[in-house]
């Protein structure tokens, strides 16, 4: 173990003491050495010690259910609390900070010594372009309160990070760590009230706030010294490769409580946010542009002539009041107030940009470039990348949503059932509305609530904002008619904005079949005329994974992306792939410089475009340091990837995957679908039905009521699984077909593949992840104390595959053990499992007495929410 790696160790230890001088304090010695005789059992267990893992096993038992509720607290604090650590280590300057940028500079070098053509590295760097779309699924599992104080703790960690604190400074710090360890102590761990979507759009609000807003140039910062250091090129001020899209307040897929009124106000209080945040920006500018020198520009700008004794202060001081007035007006509308907008409102972008880049510019011209490259350049970037409207929405629906306005339409027009026509009747009804000058709704219709709310969301776009909307992306998209169905209904509205119409493709077939519809579509030549030579499509990781398993859903989705960038590129249409990425494996995860390196070559030209998911959030983004860390990584992976593209996989690769896709759907589709008792033993051995009372998101569990695992969202159906340890969706099926390849005599074929092809690499790379994560231990003890024996058979068939594959894994990576070439990864899964195992137990225990006693007991119950917490925590998911 390397000396970086203790000073996290360190870091862990001290809060873990802090916590237990918080737990003594609030609960009692007793308590404390409860939990501490429980850690130290988990401890010589995970060793391997029978008669220890026993003794724990009754020491949990024989716990009364008032006993029960601080140690479950008390191990999933411990877990945050370690998170908070190792989020330290990332960003600290004797941890990982350490080489934070050097994947950009690794890069850089590499195009330096292949002498790859500095026009192609320009011209790569200026259409480099990163969009993370924020979403609220899964939501976040902690309480914005206790993010709050663990970003607080992280501070204090930052603060002890030097060898030359003075004692008074120490004892400072550490006063205000164990306050704060204190604090999170005695605050509730689970919401009391399920979020409403606003709660969740002002969560992501405050990401930016607390991070992005300074993470951003921070990032931009770096990335203009490296590419000065390596190519005596300037990043220009106006490029500003990052930019932000949410769906919290947008994205109504499956969750009824989006409607128009909600997404109308997510974008208002996000414009009130945005002016405050920019208000702040320019107080700053107030306060420190005191110079009186300036070019002719800014003096026509205030038109005074010759005379101004401090000229950017005084534009600093119009564009404030001009901001006030902007807010005030906001706040009223939020208010209800109908009061007309001041004539100086600023509604567009440019109206805050020209000013500001006035000034940028009369600065530098007057030799004061330093200047202007402070705080002055960091608002302009932020205009860029933020703007007035603070994070652009995208909006989601079901197309099916779509089908039922369009078939009550032409109901209530005496024309026929839309829903039942073929799709070349369809396609003709569309084209020839979409063609011509009428209006296409009757005068004073009556609608049916939920027609009604698909023509009010379209009119909320229609009188957004210019750059409020970035995207309509439409679910289970299926056919060409899908597509024109929206730009009908945002016809219909008078939508006089240019937004993209993104189809989503998600479940295997629709994978298979995606650029069979988007070459009907483009074969159209309306739309071919609409879309302006730049089109955008959505693939779907989530569902895809949970209809086919995860080998299957990866190598259709290559597979897809591939097709799919030949298709725009025999059109000559700019493509730009946007990837529906979960946090978890079994949705698509991956470490994000791994994942872009394995996609097809060629897939990244259109830019990147991918959705951050609940606490990945936080894990990425959640601090400005390593938002700064996880933004060099993306740049850095896409210029490789767009520079030095992966080969193109040979065709006995290719053929290979086809066959290994086809069985590990089957192995996968076997157990899920076709085994009779799989729903009802899922339902026993994870405590899925469980997670529906944890109030976590403000989007239901399920799609609809009833059902078996179809209904259930991919998110849940991760989550539930990650709980008890088995990590099924992940693997189940990918292990499975390996070895039927190994046993048809193509094991020197599979490493050949795991060693020169990235796509191959990665997804063993994410199995042993998987694996590593998995206990099969811990799962049992779920199986045997809450599933009926008459189903224990099909736990030993998946305990037994597991341990096939990872077998399999390991013959294929000629390794020994898991995660052998990510040592500190190994260790950092063994240093939580310490503290998961006692959780898993404990939940095993609370899920049996819940399930016996299905009367509600609020302590089982608040202690069961707390064990999913600490869990998720630990395992770093929650789907």
């Amino acid at each position: 173990m390397n000396t970086d790696y203790s000073l996290m160790k360190s870091n862990v230890n001290m809060l873990g003491t802090l916590l237990g001088n918080a737990i003594t304090r609030a609960a009692g010695q007793e308590t404390l050495d409860r939990v501490e005789h429980i850690r130290q059992l988990a401890k010589v267990s995970q060793q391997g010690d029978s008669a220890a893992h026993d003794e724990l096993l009754d020491a949990i038992k024989n716990l009364s259910n008032e006993e029960l509720l601080p140690i479950a607290r008390a191990f999933n604090q411990f877990l945050n609390l370690a998170n908070t650590a190792a989020e330290y280590y990332g960003i600290s300057p004797h941890g990982e900070a350490v080489s934070s940028p050097q994947k950009l500079t690794e890069l850089f070098n590499i195009l330096k010594t292949q002498n790859i053509d500095r026009s192609a590295i320009s011209q790569a760097i200026d259409k480099l372009s990163i969009e993370l779309v924020l979403t609220a699924h899964p939501t976040e599992i902690n309480r914005r309160t206790l993010i709050n104080t663990y970003t607080s703790i992280n501070n204090c960690l930052s603060q002890l990070d030097h060898d030359d604190l003075a004692d008074y400074e120490k004892d400072r710090i550490m006063r205000r760590l164990r306050q704060l360890v204190c604090q999170a102590w005695y605050t509730d761990e689970i919401r009391k009230q399920r979020p409403t979507p606003i709660d969740e759009a002002k969560w992501g609000f405050s990401v930016i706030e607390d991070s992005l807003w300074e993470g951003v140039p921070l990032f931009l910062r770096e990335f203009n010294d490296q590419l000065v250091y390596a190519f005596d090129q300037q990043l220009p001020v106006e490029q500003v490769p990052i930019k932000f899209t949410s769906w919290m307040g947008g994205d109504r897929d499956g969750n009824p409580n989006v409607t128009a009124k909600i997404t109308a106000k997510v974008m208002l209080q996000a414009r009130i946010k945005a002016i405050e945040l920019f208000l702040a920006d320019i107080q700053v500018l107030v306060r420190e542009l005191s110079m009186s020198e300036c070019t002719d520009d800014v003096l026509d700008y205030l038109a005074v002539g010759t005379e101004c004794a401090e000229p950017y202060r005084v534009v600093m001081k119009k564009l404030r009041i001009r901001l006030v007035n902007t807010h005030l007006y906001l706040k009223s509308l939020l208010n209800e107030e109908d009061i007309l907008p001041p004539a100086d409102i600023l509604l567009k972008n440019e109206q805050l940009w020209q000013p500001l880049y006035m000034c940028y510019n009369s600065l530098i011209a007057c030799g004061m470039s330093t200047i202007a490259h402070g705080p002055l350049l960091d608002t302009l970037r932020r205009i860029k990348s933020f703007g007035l409207q603070l994070v652009r929405l995208d909006i989601r629906q079901d197309s099916s949503f779509h089908t039922q306005a369009l078939d009550a339409l032409t109901q209530e027009l005496k024309i026929g059932s839309y829903a039942s026509w073929s799709e070349e009747e369809k396609q003709q009804f569309l084209l020839t509305e979409l063609a011509s000058n009428r209006p296409l709704l009757p005068y004073q219709w009556q609608q049916e609530e939920q027609v009604k709310e698909v023509f009010d969301t379209c009119k909320v776009i229609a009188h957004a904002g210019e750059e409020s909307i970035a995207a309509y992306v439409i679910s289970m998209a299926k056919t060409p008619s899908d597509i024109l169905a929206v730009c009908l209904l945002l016809k219909s509205a008078n939508c006089q904005k240019e937004i993209p119409i993104v189809p989503l493709f998600e479940t295997l077939d629709d994978l298979n079949n995606a650029k069979s519809v988007m070459q009907k579509l483009l074969d159209i030549p309306w739309y071919r005329e609409k879309i302006n030579g730049r089109q955008m499509v959505m693939i779907g990781y989530s569902d895809s994974a949970k209809d086919a398993g995860t080998l299957a859903a990866s190598w259709a989705q290559y597979r897809s992306q591939e097709e799919l960038v030949k298709l725009f590129a025999d059109y000559q249409i700019e493509l730009t792939l946007f990837h529906g990425r979960g946090g978890s494996i079994g949705r698509g995860g991956a470490p994000a410089h791994a994942a872009l390196l394995s996609q097809p070559p060629g897939s990244l030209k259109g830019g990147l475009r991918v959705t951050e998911q609940g606490e990945m959030i936080r894990f990425k983004l959640g601090l400005p340091e390593i938002a700064l860390s996880s933004l060099m990584l993306y740049a850095s992976a896409i210029l490789q990837a767009n520079l030095l593209p992966p080969p193109n996989p040979q065709q006995a690769w290719r053929d290979i995957m086809d066959e290994m896709s086809v069985k590990s759907c089957q192995c996968y589709r076997h157990y899920v679908r076709d085994e009779p008792q799989f729903v009802s033993y899922f339902r026993a051995v994870t405590p899925e039905a469980e997670l529906g009372r944890l109030p976590l998101g403000s989007r239901p569990q399920k799609r609809n009521k009833g059902g078996g695992i179809e209904s259930l969202r991919a998110i849940p159906w991760v989550f539930a699984w990650t709980q008890n340890r088995l990590m099924l969706p992940s693997w189940l099926g990918a292990g499975t077909a390996l070895k039927g390849a190994i046993t048809d005599g193509k094991e020197n074929l599979l490493k050949e593949m795991y060693y020169h092809w990235p796509f191959f690499n990665t997804r063993l790379g994410m199995l042993e992840m998987v694996y590593a994560k998995a206990d099969t231990n811990i799962y049992q003890y779920y199986e045997k104390r809450l599933v009926d024996r008459s189903m224990w058979h099909l736990g030993d068939m998946l305990c037994s595959m597991l341990k096939e594959d990872i077998e399999t894994v390991l013959k294929i990576t000629d390794d020994d053990s898991l995660m052998a070439d990510l040592p500190w990864i190994a260790e950092s899964v063994a240093l939580r499992n310490t503290y998961i195992e006692p959780l898993n137990l404990l939940q095993v225990e609370l899920l049996e007495r819940s399930r016996k006693n299905p009367q509600e007991n609020s302590i089982v119950e608040q202690a069961l929410m707390i064990t999913i917490s600490g869990i998720a925590a630990g395992m770093r998911n929650s789907g």
